[in-house]
């Protein structure tokens, strides 16, 4: 079989329409926002009872801050992250899925950004709650940095060293 990119035999990418790219990207879209949605979910969840527990009412100034602020942003990530199964059911049928996937994938990102500071939100609020010591963003730090390495070092890491030129 001749390939389409160089005399090696092997094939460079997919033969498929913008079409049926679209519909193969939005399935990968979905499956990787539905682990992220159940993620930001069950957090915001979890940050939506915390008002209601006597100990809020023992938060100092700061850490009243700190919560309502990580709440704000989760409740931000939730939306962004339901935000395109809402753009798929309001442009489904229009002839549009090549665009509306470029969008759900902005959508995506953005919604994970604000999980990653969320999440690094709640850490910092649980750690000064726990242990009201000055060492808490030492302990972040490296959470937040083993985060970054995980959901963005490692990816363009592979993207950099395996797409192929």
């Amino acid at each position: 079989m001749t390939g389409t990119g160089g005399g090696d035999g092997r094939r460079r990418g997919r033969d498929e329409t913008e079409e049926e790219r679209a519909d193969r990207k939005w399935g990968e879209l979905i499956q990787e926002v539905r682990v992220a949605q159940t993620g930001v979910q069950i957090l915001f969840g979890f940050l939506l009872t915390v008002v209601f527990t006597p100990k809020y009412a023992q938060l100092g100034e700061t850490d009243r801050l700190i919560y309502i602020v990580t709440v704000c942003l989760g409740s931000c990530a939730t939306g962004a992250l339901i935000g395109p199964v809402s753009l798929h059911r309001l442009v489904v049928g229009r002839r549009v899925k090549p665009q509306a996937v470029r969008l759900a994938s902005r959508l995506t990102f953005i919604g994970l950004v604000l999980l990653l500071i969320t999440m690094t939100s709640s850490l910092l609020l649980i750690l000064r709650v726990a242990t009201h010591d000055e060492y808490v963003p030492y302990l972040v730090v490296p959470v937040v940095v083993w985060y970054l390495l995980c959901w963005y070092g490692l990816p363009l890491w592979a993207r950099h060293r395996h797409t192929s030129r």
